[in-house]
Parts: C-alpha cells; sequence; structure tokens
C-alpha cells in the first residue's frame, strides 16, 4: 500500500466529502419536511389523500434511485414546456438534479418510517389527550408526533444511513462527491486500491457520526422513562426469611 499517496489524495477526497455531506444533510433535511404532511395524511381516514401518497410512495421506493437520477437530469431536457420554463434554470444543473431526486426519494421512504410510528402510538394516550380536551392539532402536536417520531427513529437513522451511501450516485450526473473524486483520481493515478479503500473509510467515519448522533438523540428522547432496577425493589419483595418469619407469627 502507498502510504505517500495516501497522504497526497486525502485533501482531494476529504473536498469530495463536503458536497457529499452538504448533499445528505440537505436532502434528508427536505425529506423530513416533506414526509411530516405526508404521512399525517397517510395516515387519515381521508382516502383521497391516502391512496395518492401510497402512490407516490410506491413508485420512488419500487423504483431504483439510479433510474430516478437519469429520468430527472436527462429526462427533463427532453420536455420542451421544461425547457422553456423557469424551471430549466435549476433543471439544468446536475446539483440541483441531484438533490430534488434524493429528496424526494427520501420523502418517500421517511414517509412510510413516520406512518408506522404514528400508527403506534398508544392509543391510551390518544384518549387521554382527548379527555384533557386537546383539539386534533394540539393532540398532533404534543402527542402524536412526538411520539410517534421517537418510536420510528431507529428505523430513520437506518434511513440517512443509506441515504448518506445512496448519494455515491451522484458521480454518474458529474458530481464530484466523495466516490466522483476518487474516481477521477483513480483515472490519474492508477491506484484504485489505496484511493477507494480512503474513501471507504471516510464514509465509515460518516457512518458513525450519523449512528452517534441519533443515539443521543434516542436517549435525550427517552430520559422521561424510568427503568426500574430490580436491586431497588427489595421492599416489595421479601426475603425467604420474612416469609418464613410471618408464617411462623401467623402459625402461633
Amino acid at each position: 500500500m502507498n502510504l505517500h499517496l495516501i497522504v497526497e489524495v486525502l485533501p482531494l477526497l476529504i473536498e469530495g466529502m463536503l458536497l457529499t455531506a452538504q448533499l445528505t444533510v440537505t436532502s434528508v433535511a427536505m425529506g423530513l419536511l416533506i414526509a411530516v404532511p405526508l404521512a399525517l395524511l397517510r395516515t387519515s381516514p381521508w382516502p383521497v389523500f391516502s391512496h395518492a401518497i401510497l402512490l407516490y410512495t410506491f413508485v420512488f421506493r419500487g423504483t431504483p434511485l439510479l433510474v430516478q437520477l437519469f429520468l430527472i437530469y436527462y429526462g427533463a431536457g427532453q420536455v420542451e414546456w421544461i425547457r422553456s420554463s423557469v424551471a430549466w434554470s435549476i433543471l439544468r444543473e446536475p446539483y440541483w438534479c441531484a438533490l430534488i431526486t434524493f429528496s424526494l426519494n427520501n420523502a418517500a421512504y421517511t414517509t412510510e418510517i413516520l406512518r408506522g410510528g404514528i400508527r403506534a402510538v398508544p392509543a391510551g394516550e390518544i384518549e387521554a389527550a382527548k379527555a384533557l380536551g386537546m383539539s386534533y392539532a394540539l393532540r398532533i402536536r404534543r402527542i402524536v408526533l412526538p411520539v410517534g417520531f421517537r418510536l420510528a427513529l431507529p428505523a430513520y437513522a437506518n434511513e440517512v444511513v443509506l441515504m448518506l451511501k445512496a448519494s455515491s450516485l451522484a458521480s454518474t450526473i458529474t458530481l464530484m462527491e466523495l466516490t466522483g473524486t476518487g474516481r477521477k483520481i483513480v483515472a490519474q493515478t492508477f491506484s484504485p486500491y489505496e484511493v477507494f479503500i480512503s474513501a471507504a473509510l471516510i464514509y465509515l467515519g460518516l457512518t458513525f457520526v450519523i449512528v452517534h448522533f441519533f443515539g443521543q438523540l434516542e436517549r435525550h428522547m427517552a430520559k422521561h422513562q424510568r427503568r426500574i432496577d430490580p436491586s431497588n425493589n427489595s421492599r416489595s419483595r421479601p426475603s425467604a426469611a420474612e416469609k418464613m418469619s410471618a408464617s411462623q407469627e401467623l402459625a402461633s
């Protein structure tokens, strides 16, 4: 392994990593903003909204992300009214095409993840909120969304990690993120082993940061839950000697 080459190309890989992090964070944030209202409508009693959102999530979860990226990047330019509209100034840029595709794809998965969390909210908590006179909007804000998001947090953290790895597909539309930068360096140095091992270690570092962040967030959101230590329950659980003494007193 050529350690000198790794040290030499590391600044270039870090520069690509910054674009990877930017794409991931922005697409995840936009996806979450889209997914929250969609998840609420997905669980609503109105079938028109529920079925329309189901179709959206089915299409984006049922087709490869790479195909979606190609359709937006290459396909938008084939539509005449798009080329003649203001939207073309955005859709002709590979960065915005990647960001739009990743956001819509992430929103589809996040919608179903949040839907599962909302469905798992205990009915007793909702009934208690109704008994306290909370309005529908207040129940959503104070009960349904906080509890549902906490229940969905492990699955959502996994989706964020998947989005990080999926951001490597942006290199197929000329974006020089981490993987794209690595491929460019390999084409110049003919040393794929050192370059892609370094890129893989950077991806692992980013994954560790994401997992650690969501682990801390999950513990913070569950801090109100008190775990009962069995060793502290000695008063409520009499020992064998106490039971024998009590039985002797009853016998006498």
